[in-house]
């Protein structure tokens, strides 16, 4: 192990996240040879294959997954420790971060933020990814840089910011029947199909509560798993979709899509930006939570 250093710790973090010496070798812009070689001197530095093959892939062996999390650990505290007492000139930023994201949020923000960073920062890359369950595990590993969502911190080393609160509203084709009319009640909400918006393929939701407690009930014709394909469906049908509202005063219109408050009283939804403690003190990251926060509040002008 003592031949190991912070270049060789990043091919191997590398070729953990791609899978793959090309993938990795265009991540790092490095030749495809030159990450083969340091593949080499990985494996002989760690006494491990690193990387084995698996049909026409390659897939990683049980002791490089058990390192990964570390390796992620050190580099960010590497980069950390390396810029602490620097001035960050975003302007020569060279990095990728990734970002879990609900849909709901990312139809909203990802345009603001990719427009805010390549005006800030060219040489920075945006990966945005899909929340999951996993996403405190994914801050903690290095996997992910900030989660944005509905989560809670849930753990001491998980840090939090608030940036809005959300509630969902109605969104009809404007010229449908409903699109027509200036506050649909309930009722004539049960009239029309419904096509509802659920990673984990569920029906019901907040409105079904709010539905039955005044004796009524919808019917869900269709589940799709993302709020923006909700929107996509309701634009080409006679349903009626329920999205956030930021997400319908943005694009309704550009749809041909009318929105509407619910006459309920639905759960309103607080979005939280979170990241791991370790990256508190490093610059890059700062810039990079400020920017989320200042786009949000450029989109909400």
């Amino acid at each position: 192990m003592a031949d190991l250093d912070l270049n060789l710790l990043r091919v191997f973090d590398a070729l953990l996240r791609e899978g793959s010496v090309t993938a990795a070798s265009e991540r790092l812009h490095l030749s495809v040879p030159a990450t083969s070689r340091a593949l080499g001197r990985l494996r002989r530095a760690m006494g491990d294959p690193i990387l084995v093959r698996a049909g026409r892939g390659m897939v990683p062996t049980p002791f490089a997954l058990r390192s990964a999390p570390r390796v992620r650990s050190l580099l960010d505290e590497a980069a950390a420790l390396i810029s602490a007492d620097r001035e960050l000139r975003p302007a020569e930023l060279e990095r990728t971060f990734t970002i879990r994201i609900n849909d709901g949020v990312a139809a909203t923000l990802a345009a603001g933020l990719v427009e805010a960073a390549a005006r800030q920062a060219p040489g920075v890359t945006l990966r945005f990814e899909a929340e999951g369950a996993e996403s405190a595990e994914e801050l903690r590993d290095g996997t992910a840089d900030l989660d944005i969502g509905v989560g809670e911190p849930g753990a001491p080393d998980i840090r939090s910011a608030p940036l809005y609160r959300e509630r969902l509203v109605g969104v009809v084709r404007a010229d449908s029947p409903l699109g027509r009319r200036r506050r649909p009640t309930l009722a004539q909400l049960t009239e029309h199909p419904h096509v509802s918006a659920s990673r984990r393929g569920r029906a019901r939701g907040p409105l079904d509560e709010a539905l039955e407690a005044q004796g009524l009930q919808r019917r869900v014709a269709a589940i799709v798993p993302t709020y923006a394909v909700a929107v996509l469906v309701v634009a080409t049908s006679p349903y009626v979709g329920l999205v956030p509202r930021r997400l319908a005063e943005q694009h309704a219109a550009a749809l041909g899509l009318r929105w509407f408050p619910i006459p309920a009283e639905l759960p309103e939804v607080a979005i939280r930006m979170l990241w791991h403690s370790r990256l508190d003190a490093d610059p890059a990251q700062r810039w990079l939570r400020d920017t989320v926060v200042e786009s949000l509040r450029q989109t909400a002008r």
